[in-house]
């Protein structure tokens, strides 16, 4: 008889027990972090009037409600190694004083009060306008294949790449350096009017090649150094 009442206690004191730790459990919730901005203004290859700049962009929103703060990158270069401004704000408005005469490329990303952060907007382009300027040189060209650094398997090849110019009338075009040099030095096409050039390759090579974009009034653009291998 002893027994059975010790086993109804114990029994009576587990379900008492787990009953007060469910009710005192907290929910969980998880932070997601803001959505990504999209771009306003300066729109994509828009010539500016003038060198104070500016930004805009449309609002993030955060899941969980939290403050959002911008931060704003502006380049001389589209893959933003040379950032010349890298500010914040708590608005989708920036100001920002540049050069005059000068190629710029721009992108936002957001981030939440628990340093959680967005992927960055899509990059845009905007030229400033200079005092009694004549021309714009053109932009800074832009991959478009081979993608960097990757690894062919063939033994030719199509070099592709994009190239604008605020002065849409202006006709471009293009030089071309390619070979296993890096930097590369040897010029394979002249003042090619096209976006593409076919190259013969080689087995276990690294080659490099650059574009050279050019005006037909004087102006110049010399590209990054793009890379890729074979096997």
């Amino acid at each position: 008889m002893k027994k059975y009442i010790f086993i109804s206690i114990v029994s009576v004191f587990l379900i008492s027990c787990g009953g007060n730790e469910d009710s005192s459990t907290p929910p969980i919730t998880t932070n997601m972090g803001p959505t990504t901005p999209s771009l306003v203004g300066p729109t994509n290859n828009k010539l500016c009037v003038n060198n104070v700049v500016s930004f805009q962009w449309n609002t993030s929103t955060d899941a969980n409600k939290d403050p959002i703060t911008y931060q704003i990158e502006v380049a001389k270069d589209p893959q933003f190694s040379q950032i010349i401004e890298t500010l914040e704000s708590a608005t989708n408005t920036k100001d920002i004083t540049l050069q005059k005469a000068t190629a710029y490329y721009w992108r936002v990303k957001a981030t939440d009060d628990k340093n959680l952060s967005s992927e960055y907007s899509t990059m845009y382009n905007f030229y400033t306008s200079g005092d009694a300027v004549v021309n714009y040189v053109p932009f800074a060209p832009e991959l478009v294949q081979p993608a960097f650094n990757t690894i062919l398997s063939l033994s030719t090849a199509t070099l592709e790449w994009k190239a604008s110019d605020v002065d849409v009338t202006d006709k471009l075009v293009f030089d071309v350096y390619f070979g296993t040099d890096n930097p590369p030095t040897s010029k394979v096409s002249e003042n090619k009017e096209t976006k593409t050039l076919s190259v013969a390759l080689l087995p276990a090579k690294e080659y490099y090649w650059k574009v050279v974009v050019k005006d037909n009034k004087g102006g110049e653009t010399i590209g990054q150094i793009w890379k890729f291998k074979t096997n």
